[in-house]
């Protein structure tokens, strides 16, 4: 399946924050992103208890843009133009926190392609989760789920 839209960071964590699953394209900005979305669980945390008792009523779990960043270039590349990196997130019932960091500088971004990104996400987290083999909390290992994240990104 086709996406238009390209993430560049896919991170589900945990109910303590901690990373059950971090992926990127390239895999050598991993540890960027990864301080890229903790510095935006504040922002979800925000979210979360603004909507309140409305959250746990509705099952529209998408949280929306967090906040978009512009993240320049070095100066060696060939353009400086600044890329458009936005941020989203989502929480399940369970509230387990995806959170998908995406490129939008040369995509004209729909709210609902990223929501149908994440619950393709969700699903596919859910199908980890029905693994008897999986223990909830470990960092998630599966092939069948990499590859769905995969596709998303390419």
């Amino acid at each position: 399946m086709g996406w238009i839209l390209v993430a560049s960071a896919a991170v589900i964590l945990f109910l303590q924050n901690y990373p059950l699953y971090i992926r990127s394209v390239p895999t050598e900005n991993e540890l960027k992103f990864h301080y890229m979305v903790h510095t935006s669980l504040d922002v979800v945390d925000e979210k979360i208890s603004a909507m309140g008792k409305a959250l746990v009523d509705q099952r529209e779990l998408y949280l929306g843009l967090l906040y978009p960043t512009e993240d320049y270039k070095s100066p060696r590349a060939k353009s400086v133009f600044p890329n458009q990196l936005c941020r989203y997130g989502y929480v399940t019932n369970s509230k387990v926190k995806f959170v998908m960091v995406v490129d939008s500088s040369n995509t004209a971004l729909r709210d609902n392609e990223i929501r149908s990104m994440f619950r393709k996400l969700h699903n596919s987290y859910t199908d980890v989760m029905c693994n008897p083999f999986y223990n909830p909390g470990d960092r998630i290992q599966s092939r069948a789920f990499d590859g769905m994240v995969t596709s998303m990104m390419i």
